[in-house]
């Protein structure tokens, strides 16, 4: 497939890592290789596996650093790649161990502690490759005023074309959509046993990778991954 709705980049787990092999097997989908991954095997959870990940599982196990966008009239898949090389001439960082967490409202994965350097990576993603960002439509606004935005969250949709950038900004892993209390208790139960070796430990930040939609509501595709260099 060489042709994509809207792109978007993402940090994801190394190929082959635990934490890479626990998401696809989670999901059912590997975005490295676009093909449906086998279903882990899970005791315990709150509900069946398909129904927790059926929104996360669109867009592939991932931490959002530039939101999915349409490529802006002029602009051309080859050129944003160009543009990804230069922005990852920035050094590699280590970052917080990953924990699963609710604190955004839904089950993820996230850092233990506070990390300047994935911030900035992720604003410098946001800016430095807007100029490939077609505006978002008055649907696409309507549909992301839903959730009730802040006056903050308001102005970066519209400046930035999502709510959730800069200092609004939540580096985060999403698992599966909201869930009552008891719910996130069995799932994180459950999911511990397979989470011991891919999270808990500080982690190296090495990549970016740019992610492909298909449309039609088709799982994204890792286009590409750019590891850093500086």
């Amino acid at each position: 497939m060489t042709k994509f709705e809207r792109y978007a980049v993402y940090w994801a787990p190394e190929a082959g890592s635990p934490l890479a092999e626990f998401g696809a097997a989670w999901l059912g989908w590997d975005a490295d290789t676009s093909t449906d991954a086998p279903r882990l095997n899970i005791a315990g959870l709150p509900a069946p596996i398909e129904d927790l990940t059926a929104s996360a599982r669109r867009y592939g196990f991932h931490a959002t650093l530039k939101p999915p966008f349409r490529l802006a009239e002029g602009m051309s898949r080859a050129g944003l790649e160009s543009t990804l090389e230069t922005l990852a001439a920035a050094p590699v960082f280590e970052a917080p161990a990953l924990e699963l967490r609710t604190d955004l409202g839904f089950a993820a994965l996230r850092p233990c502690a506070p990390c300047p350097a994935l911030d900035a990576l992720a604003a410098r993603c946001v800016t430095e490759l807007d100029e490939f960002r077609a505006p978002p439509t008055e649907a696409e606004l309507r549909h992301r005023r839903k959730a009730g935005l802040t006056d903050a969250q308001e102005a970066h949709l519209l400046r930035w074309g999502y709510p959730y950038v800069l200092d609004q900004f939540q580096f985060h892993v999403t698992l599966a959509g909201p869930l009552p209390p008891e719910d996130f208790a069995a799932l994180a139960g459950a999911l511990a046993p397979h989470l011991a070796a891919a999270i808990g430990a500080p982690w190296t930040l090495r990549e970016i990778c740019l992610f492909g939609d298909p449309g039609a509501g088709q799982p994204f595709h890792l286009l590409r991954r750019f590891p850093l260099k500086g």
